[in-house]
């Protein structure tokens, strides 16, 4: 529960920051992503950035040393649908992780205007000590990820998505445009 706390305070900071930056730059076409990461010449997005939660995380495998997982994110969209984000959590074993990462989004799955895939890819951290061995390539904490997600978009602004985390499971978020 203390990893658990000291995430949400963490996190509660950065999302406060940019809410606060988020504001003074409405209007602007300023992002904090990286510039190269932006679709060249295509139109601004229609929302300046996303809040995600997950209360759970389903395991493909029961382990007793399974911990609850919480996670927060907030992604920056950028002109065509790319975004980049980071994400605070407690990983399947009680520790405070993070995740630091770009993505692509790919609206209207399927001919249908609800559905979206997105794909994320950046640095992880946080699986140290006994658990390191349960990501690959982890090397003192930090390893590559990938994690591809659906979604579907109830309205404008509100989505449930489901996160593909490997052969360690499901991850169930509600995502809030703004």
């Amino acid at each position: 529960m203390r990893h658990l706390t000291f995430t949400f305070a963490l996190l509660s900071t950065a999302i406060a920051s940019l809410m606060a930056s988020t504001g003074a730059h409405a209007g602007t076409s300023e992002h904090y992503c990286p510039s190269f990461l932006a679709v060249e010449g295509a139109p601004e997005p229609t929302h300046r950035g996303e809040f995600v939660f997950s209360p759970y995380t389903h395991h493909w495998n029961y382990s007793p040393e399974h911990k609850p997982v919480v996670l927060v994110a907030v992604d920056e969209q950028l002109p065509g649908n790319r975004f980049c984000g980071v994400a605070l959590f407690s990983n399947s074993f009680g520790q405070p992780s993070t995740y630091v990462y770009a993505g692509q989004q790919y609206n209207n799955l399927m001919g249908n205007p609800n559905l979206f895939v997105k794909v994320t890819a950046g640095i992880l951290y946080g699986y140290v000590g006994k658990y390191q061995d349960k990501v690959p390539l982890n090397h003192n904490g930090f390893s590559p990820a990938i994690i591809p997600s659906i979604g579907y978009r109830l309205n404008e602004h509100d989505s449930l998505q489901v996160k593909v985390l490997g052969n360690a499971g499901l991850m169930f978020s509600y995502g809030r445009s703004f």
